[in-house]
């Protein structure tokens, strides 16, 4: 029986083509790229993520972040007021973009995020730093992000001397004239834990909720249970609906025990309304599933869907200010990370936690959030096909 075998397989040896092993692997080289070729979306990211990333690191990125918005309460104005302003502008940490006239609004300001920085004049400064009663001028930084506020104030004493000496004296002074109290709020120890913690729970939201959702029309198309599905009379906004609806719960238990895990174990605290981070949270989870199912409406095949949901997550998780200041990035990056759900989330959920901050001070990244779901909903439901192509 070997030997038949033996003498089988050398006639199939004699009758093998030359170079048949490099033809028939040639043959397949052709047959995955025109495979490629007709896979745009894989094409495309293939392209498109390496480009992506260079762009942004490149030119989005910044960590010394400049021109910070900064809000003054001036409660004098004299010349020498006037000539600490202009200093503090000329260090290129501060933009003045908020003038207020009480505490009250000052404080505001920074509860909400609207400003990083708060420079506070007294009255009767000026006539106090002619008698040497060497008076306090006050800054206040947001530091639930270190990254953004410790170098504008480690350089703002040193600056603002070498800018005011001439102002001051006709020599090189001894020490300021005044006295300058930073007062870092919110987290003045400057722990990164306070600051990545509450970024984390939107990161990981976002991540899970868009997989989850991007995968589920997708999955129905190849397991052949959406030819079912379209047989039966259900309109398109309420397989939507069907669909969303259980990961909403989903990603609300993520939510809380992500939040449980930070306050219990990393010592974040909460400083804010508990409900109003509940509601704010189940919006951002249903943002997010309403732009997954969005993809899922796009794509043709599982592969593709995690594909482009990596494409959303990447600048999400870098032009949201979870992982570098956003206020130190160019404008056109500010402006399409205000088109990310991660970026509002992110200003939500530290303010709350750390600020104690009220849905009056969050109505701008409310309002962003509810626009960016009703805008996702319209595309999925419009785009939703009701029968296989």
């Amino acid at each position: 029986m070997s030997v038949i075998a033996e003498r089988a397989a050398d006639r199939s040896e004699a009758s093998e083509p030359r170079f048949g092993f490099w033809r028939r692997s040639f043959a397949m080289v052709i047959k995955e790229f025109i495979q490629l070729k007709r896979d745009r979306v894989s094409f495309g990211m293939i392209v498109m993520i390496p480009v992506m990333q260079l762009l942004l690191f490149g030119y989005a990125i910044n960590t010394t972040p400049r021109n910070l918005p900064t809000a003054v309460l001036l409660q004098e104005d004299s010349d020498l007021a006037r000539s600490i302003l202009k200093a503090l502008e000329n260090t290129a940490y501060f933009h003045f973009t908020h003038e207020v006239h009480d505490v009250a609004e000052f404080d505001n300001l920074l509860q909400s995020g609207k400003v990083l920085f708060g420079v506070e004049i007294p009255r009767g400064f000026e006539r106090a730093v002619r008698r040497g009663d060497h008076p306090a001028l006050l800054v206040a930084a947001d530091a639930t992000d270190p990254v953004a506020a410790s170098s504008a104030l480690s350089a703002l004493s040193v600056v603002v001397q070498t800018a005011l000496e001439h102002d001051l004296f006709a020599g090189d002074p001894p020490s300021l004239p005044f006295e300058i109290r930073a007062h870092a709020r919110y987290n003045p120890a400057a722990s990164s834990r306070l600051n990545i913690v509450p970024g984390l729970v939107g990161t990981i939201l976002t991540m899970t909720m868009l997989i989850f959702t991007a995968l589920s029309v997708t999955r129905e198309i190849e397991r052949g249970t959406m030819e079912s599905l379209l047989s039966m009379p259900i309109k398109p906004v309420e397989v939507m609906f069907g669909k969303i609806i259980p990961y909403v719960l989903v990603g609300f238990v993520q939510a809380t025990l992500i939040v449980g895990i930070g306050v219990l174990l990393f010592g974040v605290p909460v400083r804010g309304s508990l409900t109003l981070l509940a509601l704010l949270s189940t919006l951002f989870i249903t943002t997010n599933l309403s732009i997954g199912y969005t993809f899922s409406t796009i794509v043709q095949n599982q592969l593709q869907a995690m594909q482009l949901s990596m494409m959303f997550f990447l600048p999400s998780i870098l032009l949201s200010g979870f992982m570098f200041p956003f206020a130190g990035m160019p404008i056109w990056a500010q402006y399409i990370g205000e088109g990310l759900p991660l970026t509002h989330y992110v200003r939500i959920v530290r303010a709350i936690m750390l600020k104690g901050a009220t849905l009056q001070n969050l109505q701008y990244d409310t309002i962003a959030l509810i626009a960016l779901m009703l805008f996702a909903m319209t595309i999925a439901v419009t785009r939703f096909r009701r029968t296989l192509d």
